[in-house]
């Protein structure tokens, strides 16, 4: 089977991108991981293919897997990825809705730059004590698509992304399915610096867009940021999240920022 895709990254999330409307095509979970191997395959964070929308409640949907081959509830950047590839592959005009499986994500494009609506954020847990190998650190929580850990940290270049990472990603306060690992660093009113150990990659990414909003949000309860605030990436790029805040949470989060057009392509599956 000839397999077409498109590379797409934002922020240096990169992910593969199939359009799938006819429905043709199903991947196993091993060529998922293949797929996504930088030595081996195309290499990249995720792998998105572009469907119909299954219940009609939106214009489009997609199918979003994580590197190694897991199903992925949601993603910031691959959303604004998502967004341009449809704009380009099927002439959708104006803004426009898909599913996923967090909900209805709504997209606004203007050039290379592209807002998503994410779904309300729920869950949020702040200042939890959590003990660790090294002692006990203050973490917080919230559940953007997909559940973060934010820990707030004097310099994110000496954060230790091998050593936590893994160990709160699998703690067993987040089981059974875990949860992403934000390392978070105050560069000013309403400025930061977040490295994210995501989960479905296992290891560190240049940029998580629910990571960065789950950090945004977490920042302004903790630190009394306004919205909205902008937040420097691994791969040193700027998103911006814009919110409002409600007693319990928030809500009309937005996340925005550059998708990009990297290459073409076509490969063989076995």
């Amino acid at each position: 089977m000839v397999l077409e895709f498109t590379k797409m990254n934002g922020a240096g999330n990169d992910f593969i991108l199939i359009d799938n409307r006819a429905q043709a095509v199903r991947l196993s979970r091993e060529q998922i991981v293949l797929l996504c191997d930088r030595h081996r395959g195309i290499g990249a964070d995720g792998i998105i293919l572009l469907k119909p929308s299954p219940t009609g409640r939106a214009n489009w949907a997609w199918d979003f897997y994580n590197s190694d081959g897991s199903i992925g509830e949601m993603c910031g950047n691959g959303a604004r990825c998502f967004a341009r590839f449809v704009q380009v592959v099927t002439g959708q005009k104006g803004d426009f809705t898909f599913e996923t499986e967090a909900g209805i994500i709504k997209a606004q494009l203007e050039g290379e730059s592209v807002r998503v609506s994410l779904t309300e954020p729920v869950d949020l847990r702040l200042d939890e004590q959590l003990p660790l190998a090294c002692g006990k650190l203050t973490v917080h929580f919230l559940n953007t698509g997909v559940p973060h850990a934010v820990l707030f940290v004097p310099n994110a270049d000496k954060a230790m992304i091998r050593e936590l990472g893994p160990e709160i990603r699998h703690h067993p306060r987040f089981a059974p399915k875990g949860t992403n690992v934000n390392f978070v660093q105050v560069l000013g009113p309403g400025h930061i610096r977040v490295r994210t150990f995501e989960r479905g990659v296992e290891g560190e990414t240049l940029a998580c867009g629910t990571g960065v909003t789950a950090s945004a949000l977490i920042a302004s309860r903790v630190h009394h940021f306004g919205s909205p605030v902008k937040v420097q990436v691994q791969g040193g790029e700027e998103l911006e999240v814009s919110f409002q805040e409600q007693a319990a949470g928030f809500c009309d989060v937005q996340l925005s920022g550059h998708a990009q057009f990297v290459f073409e392509g076509k490969t063989s599956l076995a």
